[in-house]
């Protein structure tokens, strides 16, 4: 009952006119008292991007490292991680007390900061010379993660990503990623 409320809000977070931050928090508190339930539903409902599959499963066949920073929330991100076998991901915890939405985000918000921060720490987990990273991002959030990574994509993505990766995707799906990898 307040997706009008919650996607204005989305909006002007992704075009860089709010603090990631702070759009976070009060899209949250907007879903206070919803049922947890509601999780499924949308988790059921939402498609994968075009192309998604196949480049993952592309990728971790030639042994990359795949790996979700996004600004969304471990509920969705989790199962991502278990659908498509990802490496790992990052996101924000929904705080959930007896079946309802709290309104909160438990934990540190994972911001434009720590997605970039995120390509850094895994870079040298995994051993991986930061010259072979690369990130692919849409929104204003997205920014210091595609300058962190060497090849910084900007996929299907706002103006202001697209101005600032180094290079961007703007039609078909996420297999044109392909094009663009040695």
């Amino acid at each position: 009952g307040v997706g009008e409320q919650v996607a204005a809000v989305t909006a002007r977070a992704m075009n860089g006119e709010l603090d990631f931050a702070q759009s976070l928090v009060a899209r949250v508190a907007a879903l206070q008292g919803a049922d947890e339930g509601i999780l499924q539903q949308v988790l059921a409902s939402v498609p994968l991007m075009p192309g998604l599959t196949e480049l993952v499963n592309h990728l971790i066949a030639h042994q990359w490292q795949v790996v979700i920073a996004s600004g969304g929330f471990t509920y969705f991100t989790d199962a991502l991680k278990l659908q498509l076998g990802l490496t790992a991901t990052f996101a924000n915890v929904l705080d959930i007390a007896n079946g309802k939405l709290t309104g909160k985000v438990l934990g540190d918000i994972v911001d434009a900061n720590t997605k970039a921060r995120v390509v850094n720490e895994l870079a040298a987990q995994y051993n991986i010379a930061a010259s072979q990273t690369v990130a692919i991002g849409d929104g204003a959030n997205d920014i210091p993660m595609l300058k962190a990574a060497a090849l910084g994509v900007a996929f299907h993505a706002k103006p202001k990503v697209q101005a600032q990766a180094k290079a961007a995707i703007r039609q078909g799906s996420l297999l044109q990623l392909l094009y663009l990898l040695d």
